[in-house]
């Protein structure tokens, strides 16, 4: 989790942008060319892209997606737990992730990430899942949960077969800034066409209020050669250099950033001009990190 007063300060009267998240490119650049200057890397004109992609075709909207925090159908139990429980959907469908370039997905609930699921330390989570896909599915989620609801083959119902369904339940703690993903196997084929979400626990006190969004940050093999050739945020590549987020000067931002990038086992946030704090894992009210301005992520890391 990224937490800073004047995140950005563009010198824009009262509003800044945060921009430059989600490059584009072949894994040579992801790599680093040899033969390409760091200057050539960084000139603006090689930081665009072409075109619109289609969000109402995609079902989603990266700018969305942002602050868009799923917190169930709510009611009691009987013990005066609070229950949430959500609706997960496995289906297949193309996306568009830059413009004219389409990855033949896995999702759950139509999108990718998928919904970002949040609730409160303590509270009893139900997952009603049902696999609508073209192949086996789980949902594994990050955090502490009995061994049969663990989402991974083997383990309780294992894999959920093609018209299928199961219910996941289990009482969501630590608090912190999760993650849940596919765990069928293969696992790294799973995870790369687009099975996974954030799963934000919030402590029972809360944290101070602020502007919050959260940020997947993934890549797409769309030649199936097992690099990838789009890195994004929230899966359009270069998205917010083209629409930036709007911030007020002064006010309090907080990010949930997520790494789930397949087949690069570490991926970078970096802000140009700017400092944040870094909570990892979001499981801790004090910073891990003070005053950075580039953090490291392995793959499943979050913060």
């Amino acid at each position: 989790m990224l937490l800073r007063r004047d995140l950005l300060r563009l010198g824009l009267g009262s509003v800044a942008s945060l921009i430059g998240l989600g490059l584009v490119g072949d894994s040579s650049q992801a790599q680093g060319d040899s033969d390409q200057s760091h200057e050539d890397a960084h000139h603006p004109n090689n930081m665009q892209l072409v075109g619109e992609v289609d969000n109402e075709a995609n079902g989603f909207d990266p700018l969305d997606i942002l602050v868009d925090w799923d917190y169930g159908t709510v009611s009691q139990l009987e013990n005066g737990q609070t229950l949430r429980e959500y609706a997960m959907v496995a289906v297949d469908k193309e996306i568009e992730i830059a413009p004219g370039i389409f990855f033949p997905a896995w999702t759950y609930n139509g999108r990718v990430p998928g919904p970002t699921i949040r609730c409160t330390e303590g509270d009893r989570i139900r997952i009603h899942f049902v696999n609508a896909g073209s192949h086996p599915h789980t949902i594994h989620f990050h955090g502490i949960h009995p061994y049969e609801m663990d989402g991974v083959p083997g383990a309780g119902p294992g894999e959920i077969d093609p018209g299928e369904s199961f219910i996941y339940e289990f009482d969501a703690e630590p608090f912190g800034c999760h993650l849940y993903h596919c765990h069928a196997i293969p696992l790294k084929r799973h995870i790369h066409k687009g099975l996974y979400g954030a799963f934000i626990v919030d402590p029972k006190e809360g944290r101070p209020p602020a502007r919050e969004f959260v940020m997947v940050m993934n890549g797409f093999d769309t030649n199936f050669d097992g690099d990838n050739e789009i890195y994004a945020v929230n899966t359009v590549g270069h998205v917010y250099a083209r629409r930036p987020i709007p911030l007020k000067t002064d006010e309090l931002a907080r990010i949930y950033l997520i790494n789930i990038t397949e087949f690069d086992p570490i991926n970078s946030f970096h802000l140009h001009a700017e400092f944040f704090n870094y909570y990892d894992h979001g499981t801790t009210l004090e910073p891990t990190l003070r005053t950075v301005d580039t953090i490291m992520q392995c793959q499943a890391q979050r913060g």
